[in-house]
Parts: C-alpha cells; structure tokens; sequence
C-alpha cells in the first residue's frame, strides 16, 4: 500500500498536488490502464478521492482515458517528459556517444540514471539486429539483479547498499543473486574490473553489460549498457566489447566534467 498524504490541513493544497503527482508516477509505471478501485487500493483512499484527481488529470491532458473507463498516461504528459528530457545534460550530452557506440555493434544501447527504486531507463538507442531485445524508457532495473543495478551498489554510496541490503534480495529469475554475500562478493569484482554483467539474473534469456558515469564531482551518476540476449551477448562479454563500452562510458563522464584519475 502507498502511503496516503492527507489533505486536510493548511497545506491542503499543495498537498494535493503532490497526491495528484502520485497519481501521475502511479500510471506512467504501468504498461496497461489502471482503474478506480486498483487506485484506491494502491493509495489506501476512497474512490471518490481518485477519481477527483483524475478528473483534473482527464481535464488537463495529462491522463486518458479508454472504453472500459481505466486510465493511461496522455500525450501531453509524453510530450512534457520528452521536453525536459531535451533539456537534461545527461541525456544531452550522452546521444551521441550511444549513437557513435551503437554504430560499432548489434545490440541496443540503454542509458539509465539513478532513481529510489533502482536504475531508471532515461534513453535507449536501438539495436542494429533484425529482432530488437530493448527495454522501455521509464523502466526500472533493480538493484541487485541487474547489471546497472551492479554498478549503482558498487560504485554509488555505501549507503545505498546496506538499504538494498535491508529487504531480502527478490529472486526475478533462477538466476538471481539472492544471497547478500555472494552480492557483495560480486560488488568487489565489479569495483576491480570496472563493469557488470546479469546474464538471465532480471529476465531469462536476457543479458546486460554495464558501466559507470560519473559527474563533474567524481558523484556516481548512472549507467551506460549494452541490452541483447544471452545468444548475442553472453555472460562473459569480448574484450573488444568491454572497451569500447567503457570507453563510451568515460567520454560521458568527460563531457559531464569528470576528471579520471
């Protein structure tokens, strides 16, 4: 259950707006329209509270909705998200290296940024090959059973770790890693060799190779990645792959104002 934000008190109104934000995030995570009463029950609320809100949401153009009266995210809401995302350096100053990057190579090349639930898609350049293996911008790569997740746990704030670390470790295929020590022996050789790799461990049949971004503070910022299936991009990826991943990778970070040292 998400946590219900009250608003009956002097900030009613910004809180309603937040409440009404939720709402908004709730949708935008779902592939398929979502009703009342799932609403709801997610919040923890009336329906007359939802539906309040996705009558200004409806009104605005922010949300639609379909024939069996659930509700989706509108194309205003698609064209305000691809808005700012013109204007967010990281996206801006990484297209063409993905696009140089998937030049070189067959498999599509994933970007993804930091968010409270794991690794956020923020753009995807797709793969050359005749059957395209992608994942969505928007989507979320958890932490530890994915290879920008890796990367985040290694290189992001110890912090992080021992939050993710808190929760038992979901098993999202028989891959998974689900044993903290064998995570955090993995962790420490993700930190050595400076990528990460999940064959099948999110989806079976898939796989991801991954490495950092770092801001112009030395900061862990996000995740460059190459996405195929096992069959094109095994477990242990070539060496010629690796490179020219972490070279791209490097020169993201360069253009962010990061310093190697």
């Amino acid at each position: 259950m998400i946590n219900e934000i009250t608003e009956s008190n002097s900030a009613g109104g910004v809180q309603a707006v937040i409440f009404a934000l939720h709402i908004l995030e709730c949708l935008a995570k779902e592939s398929e329209a979502v009703g009342v009463t799932e609403l709801a029950t997610a919040f923890g609320t009336t329906k007359s509270r939802i539906f309040r809100h996705l009558r200004t949401l409806l009104q605005q153009g922010y949300i639609v909705q379909d024939d069996a009266g659930r509700y989706k995210v509108g194309t205003r809401l698609v064209a305000l998200g691809n808005a700012v995302m013109q204007n967010f350096d990281l996206f801006k100053l990484s297209s063409g290296v993905m696009r140089a990057l998937r030049d070189k190579v067959t498999s599509s090349v994933v970007l993804s940024q930091m968010d409270d639930e794991g690794l956020r898609v923020l753009s995807v350049v797709p793969g050359k090959a005749q059957v395209e293996i992608t994942v969505k911008p928007g989507s979320i790569m958890g932490y530890h059973c994915s290879a920008q997740g890796k990367i985040a746990l290694a290189f992001g704030s110890k912090d992080l770790l021992t939050s993710v670390l808190r929760k038992p470790l979901e098993a999202r295929s028989p891959q998974t890693i689900v044993d903290p020590y064998l995570l955090k022996e993995e962790l420490q050789h993700i930190k050595t060799v400076g990528w990460a790799v999940a064959p099948g461990e999110a989806v079976t049949g898939l796989n991801a190779v991954a490495a950092p971004i770092f801001d112009a503070t030395g900061a862990f910022i996000g995740a460059l990645a190459f996405v195929d299936s096992i069959q094109f991009l095994p477990g242990i990826p070539s060496s010629e792959l690796i490179s020219d991943l972490t070279t791209a990778a490097d020169m993201i970070s360069a253009n962010l104002g990061y310093v190697k040292r």
